[in-house]
């Protein structure tokens, strides 16, 4: 009864005219930001602070939060349209987001993404709502050797799932890791493979990467048509701009699922977005009657990861709120945010500022109405970019992206790094390697890294820690699973198939 009392009054607070302004504020900045390529909501909201400053500290961390979850709506808009995901955990979205719309359907790609959206940052909304505090202590569960264990099997399941060849994928996976490596040693202090580069120090950036092997390639592939006389046709967009009946029935499953991955994984800190989209994506593979649609456009390719991608922002509260634990890098931004506002954010929240703290937990509510308001008529705009020239087309690709790179370093070596990558995405399709392994090992490369050397060092370099606790040990058992089944299916496929034939 008492948190049904602190859930009213909350929302007697979220409602208040004032902050109904900036939760709206909050989640229109947060689609913008998401759409632009390289800016994401750490910075949306570090920017924002000094802004702030001054203000009711309830109505500026509800804004700051509209950004971040606003954000995750928006970042599947270029990831779908042109290939080119805003953040990392756009990645899986744009393996079969992008091939929907060159089939005509970038509107049902749009659509389902902002309905699941909506699902699942509800689910998560009142997950975090009923479960924070319970929950909170399943993350404390996590130590070095489990999030390593959870970083090989996100890894080993991409790597296997996104290509036709799971050595390919493996391939894809290493080259990630050993860019990944690039920069300063965060234990010795030693620089590694920076070849006296200083602005290597810092390591390769994700937004260099990925706006390099999806984008840049992207455009390399269309100037390549154009120069051998080969016009690349207008991509068409058939039917209407909703889902069909068929289609909302293949999505509502992912959504669902979706949206409870992405609020468990959410939950432990440091994992993020990226994992429980990776881990949407590859159980709706395993699900699915027709797992060889994944990559050319299932609809429950963009369903699934984009309802996880949202879930997870609220799981990611979890450990914020009720531990003083940020989980990541947005979350570590908005624990500076209410420190400044003279705030600790933990188990005294609750009883301290239950006022503030309810407040911004129901406006999560009433902000992702309006984001699924404010998303679903801007579709058919949306989709008008499809109809652009290539000519006008390809350097709109080019300048969007470029920009919101090099905005964040203003380094001329990142504008090189850039086209580095995309000559290599562009091979990788020659090739048939998929590029969603490289991005993402190159995105948790350094964190699992980072576990593998403190669980050694807690054990005294015994590597049976990595099997003490019985997650680590589930985890090690789905990572082995992601390797070799996608290996002996084919085999007992055939084996079954001539064993049918020769009865």
């Amino acid at each position: 009864m008492d948190t049904l009392t602190h859930i009213i009054n909350g929302f007697s607070v979220c409602l208040q005219p004032i902050n109904l302004w900036y939760t709206f504020l909050g989640v229109f900045m947060g689609t913008i930001i998401g759409i632009l390529p390289g800016i994401g909501p750490a910075a949306g909201i570090a920017l924002l602070i000094p802004v702030t400053y001054g203000m009711n500290p309830t109505s500026a961390l509800i804004m700051m939060c509209g950004i971040y979850y606003g954000s995750k709506y928006g970042g599947s808009t270029t990831a779908i349209l042109i290939r080119t995901p805003g953040e990392a955990a756009s990645v899986m979205t744009t393996l079969d987001g992008y091939e929907m719309a060159k089939k005509g359907r970038a509107g049902a790609a749009l659509a389902v993404s902002a309905i699941g959206s909506f699902i699942a940052g509800t689910i998560g909304v009142v997950a975090l709502t009923l479960f924070a505090l319970p929950l909170a202590s399943l993350a404390l569960k996590f130590g070095p050797a489990e999030y390593f264990c959870l970083m090989l099997f996100a890894m080993t399941a991409v790597s296997s799932l996104t290509g036709k060849s799971p050595a390919k994928g493996l391939l894809s996976t290493i080259l990630g890791l050993m860019i990944a490596t690039i920069g300063i040693d965060l234990q010795s202090g030693q620089p590694r493979y920076t070849m006296a580069v200083p602005e290597f120090q810092d390591g390769v950036g994700f937004v260099v990467a990925v706006v390099g092997l999806f984008a840049v390639a992207e455009v390399l592939r269309g100037l390549e048509d154009i120069y051998r006389g080969v016009s690349a046709p207008m991509v068409r967009i058939s039917g209407k701009l909703w889902l069909t009946r068929d289609e909302w029935r293949r999505s509502i499953g992912p959504i669902w699922r979706g949206g409870i991955i992405g609020f468990i994984i959410g939950v432990l800190p440091g994992a993020g977005g990226t994992i429980s989209s990776i881990m949407s994506y590859t159980t709706e593979k395993r699900l699915s009657k027709h797992p060889e649609e994944f990559g050319h456009g299932a609809i429950e390719g963009v369903a699934g990861p984009e309802a996880a991608n949202n879930a997870d922002t609220a799981g990611a509260l979890v450990p914020l709120l009720s531990l003083g634990v940020p989980g990541g890098g947005s979350t570590a931004v908005l624990m500076g945010a209410f420190i400044m506002y003279g705030i600790q954010p933990g188990p005294l929240l609750f009883e301290k500022r239950p006022d503030l703290l309810w407040g911004l937990i129901d406006s999560m509510y009433i902000g992702n109405i309006m984001l699924l308001i404010l998303n679903l008529p801007l579709i058919g705009l949306f989709v008008r970019l499809l109809y652009i020239p290539s000519g006008i087309l390809y350097p709109l690709v080019v300048a969007i992206s470029v920009i919101g790179a090099y905005a964040i370093n203003g380094s001329p070596l990142d504008l090189y790094l850039i086209l580095f990558f995309g000559v290599l995405g562009y091979l990788f399709e020659k090739a048939d390697i998929p590029v969603a392994p490289l991005v993402l090992s190159l995105v948790l490369g350094g964190i699992m890294e980072q576990s593998f050397r403190q669980a050694m060092t807690i054990s005294g370099a015994d590597p049976a820690i990595f099997v003490k606790s019985g997650i680590s040990i589930t985890l090690l058992l789905l990572s082995l699973s992601s390797v070799v089944f996608p290996i002996l299916l084919p085999k007992l496929k055939e084996w079954k198939k001539g064993a049918e034939e020769g009865a």
